[in-house]
């Protein structure tokens, strides 16, 4: 599809678990990411929510590269980055970019704002001459609603918010297609997490830039996200719009998440059913044979242990769901 800017096929990350000093012995494999699909259209935000451990993080590092894939492809606007040599690697990293989860400690202490921002032009020195450097970190921080003034102040000098924003143009210094946020705003207070997320959708439109939008607060990811991918222990179990992961879940554990969200209306409170999920997160190191849900799941039988459920469109939904038994639940709005 010609709108597809970045593509995953059935992306594998497991870290070995080895035992021995000189001699190791690999005894087992953490299961970090398993077999994930996913695709991401030009202009659009696709966000990614799930429980911590889930293994949103060590996807959005093999999206950027930070991580090689155990196996599977990655696409970035049609080529497959898992095939071309380090050189054409090392250019199409051009064309996703990330924005970090903490801004106090993504930026270096030790460097003004201006060589922070400016730190991509030294990898990348074709993109920007030499001596319009300086003018372009200034233009980058006007874009991003700072004082373009303070290009030789120090990140101390800011406040968090300040520094997400200094993160923010650090990450469009290239021109970049595909923004990765990897829960930008958690670390930040909800008055200034309201600002960012502006930023954002406002930087968007301008620009027509691509989001993957990580983040375990479903508030802000409704408030933003075209569409929603719900991550378990390593596997994709939900994806849909807006609309249709929010109003219509058909996944068990998408169904609980929803249910958590805290009710700010009294009066909506008593007409919604919580759900509590019983029994502990299981080790990715040894996952459940068959669906990985199954030994939280009110709805587990036989199948369920004994056949994975594809992530396909099932009779009672209109989006993929893998589960066995998926069918739609109403919510009640709580996160409006």
């Amino acid at each position: 599809m010609s709108d597809v800017v970045l593509e995953t096929r059935d992306l594998v990350k497991h870290f070995p678990l080895t035992r021995g000093i000189v001699f190791k012995k690999q005894y087992g494999a953490v299961q970090a990411v398993d077999g994930v699909n996913l695709q991401l259209r030009r202009g659009e935000t696709l966000g990614i929510v799930g429980e911590s451990g889930c293994g949103k993080s060590t996807l959005a590092r093999m999206l950027v590269g930070l991580e090689t894939p155990t196996s599977g492809d990655l696409f970035v606007q049609g080529r497959n980055m898992s095939k071309v040599g380090a050189e054409e690697r090392r250019r199409g990293r051009r064309n996703i970019q990330l924005v970090m989860q903490d801004p106090y400690t993504s930026l270096n202490p030790r460097m003004t704002v201006g060589d922070i921002i400016g730190e991509p032009f030294e990898v990348h020195p074709d993109v920007v001459p030499k001596g319009k450097r300086r003018a372009k970190v200034q233009e980058l921080l006007d874009l991003v609603g700072l004082n373009p003034d303070h290009i030789n102040r120090y990140p101390h000098q800011f406040s968090g918010g300040q520094r997400q924003r200094i993160g923010i143009a650090r990450a469009l210094a290239l021109n970049p297609e595909i923004i990765l946020c990897d829960e930008p705003v958690s670390a930040l207070d909800v008055s200034i997490q309201a600002q960012v997320i502006n930023l954002l959708e406002k930087l968007q439109a301008e620009l027509g830039l691509s989001y993957i939008f990580i983040a375990h607060d479903l508030s802000v990811v409704r408030h933003i996200a075209d569409r929603v991918a719900v991550m378990y222990l390593g596997k994709i179990i939900e994806i849909g719009t807006e609309d249709e992961i929010y109003d219509k879940p058909t996944h068990p554990y998408t169904q609980a998440l929803l249910s958590a969200v805290p009710v700010p209306d009294p009066k909506l409170r008593g007409q919604r059913d919580q759900i509590v999920l019983t029994g502990d997160v299981p080790s990715p190191a040894n996952p459940p044979s068959g669906c990985r849900f199954r030994t939280r799941c009110w709805k587990a039988q036989d199948i369920c242990a004994e056949q994975e459920p594809l992530l396909v469109v099932r009779d009672k939904s209109d989006h993929p769901s893998a589960c066995h038994f998926a069918e739609v639940r109403d919510v009640v709005h709580a996160t409006e």
